[in-house]
């Protein structure tokens, strides 16, 4: 598919490229891209958006942010597939990687390019969750980002998140067999590190997560989400280690349950929304649970491309 977009060409590099992976319609990518319009005013700004939803949200991209690139992808293509797509669009000398629920604070973009440096090849920022209205929203923060209930130290760490994270482009050129083999960031940061690559910190740079969920739609996205998890990691085990790995995901909710509580309670910002919180909690890691079980034994069965 072609790009469809009001997007003028420039006629120097751009100091940034964002690439944000679009999956959850308008609402979303609008107040994504909204935040992003004023940092277009400190510097210079490419804008890619791989887009899955269908014309319409492309449309509403192309009249209201003409400055944007969008990427038209199938409805099947999965979120790292975007990333890879639009990684390989992207010319600027540092490539930032967020998605259609993270909104940028002002400043963001001069601070994330800043802090890529030719010493710090690949930097994440820190995420608050800003969708703190409904119960089922914290709820969903705490299962997914209860890691990150404290900012992360500053500095060199054994890991970052993957939609708020800045790479060299040249560096990431180097790896696009990883990211076109459709693997979460994980993978991503795993190779890297076994160069050599060193994962940088800064907790200072931040931006707010803004997803509003059912509890139906959490819950299903989190099974969806683990049941690739367990595919991908299986899928070079042989038959009698992916049965026993699928019988000790019986113990996983248990085990994840007590991690969240562990974490959250030592978190000073997070802690007071932990006991309302419980009983999805207890739900949610039973569904991240079964969807290991199920991927572990039966494969992905198209999660991965459904995954929010």
């Amino acid at each position: 598919m072609t790009p469809v977009t009001g997007h003028t060409s420039q006629t120097m590099t751009p100091e940034l490229s964002v690439v944000i992976p679009a999956v959850n319609g308008w609402a979303d990518i609008n107040r994504c891209l909204t935040a992003l319009e004023s940092e277009r005013e400190q510097l210079s700004l490419e804008v890619i958006v791989p887009e899955r939803s269908g014309p319409s949200v492309r449309q509403h991209i192309a009249e209201r942010f003409p400055w944007v690139t969008v990427l038209p992808v199938t409805v099947s293509t999965s979120i790292p597939a975007m990333r890879a797509k639009g990684i390989r669009t992207a010319t600027a000398p540092t490539v930032a990687v967020i998605e259609d629920h993270v909104i940028v604070q002002s400043g963001w973009a001069c601070a994330i390019a800043a802090a890529r440096t030719s010493t710090s090849r690949v930097v994440g920022g820190h995420l608050v969750n800003t969708a703190t209205d409904k119960l089922v929203d914290w709820a969903a923060w705490l299962c997914e980002y209860h890691h990150l209930a404290n900012p992360m130290p500053a500095g060199i760490v054994t890991g970052l998140h993957g939609n708020h994270t800045a790479y060299d482009r040249e560096l990431l050129g180097a790896y696009q067999h990883v990211l076109d083999a459709e693997q979460w960031e994980d993978a991503l940061h795993g190779a890297l590190q076994a160069d050599g690559v060193a994962l940088w910190s800064r907790p200072d740079i931040v931006a707010g997560h803004c997803k509003y969920y059912s509890v139906r739609e959490y819950t299903s996205q989190r099974f969806l989400y683990s049941r690739a998890y367990a595919a991908m990691r299986g899928a070079s085990m042989t038959a009698p280690r992916r049965l026993a790995y699928g019988v000790m995901t019986v113990l996983l909710p248990p085990v994840l349950l007590w991690r969240i509580v562990r974490q959250v309670r030592a978190s000073e910002t997070n802690r007071q929304h932990l006991l309302p919180s419980l009983p999805l909690l207890v739900l949610f890691a039973a569904s991240w649970g079964v969807g290991e079980m199920v991927g572990a034994w039966f494969g992905d069965g198209g999660a991965l491309a459904k995954v929010k």
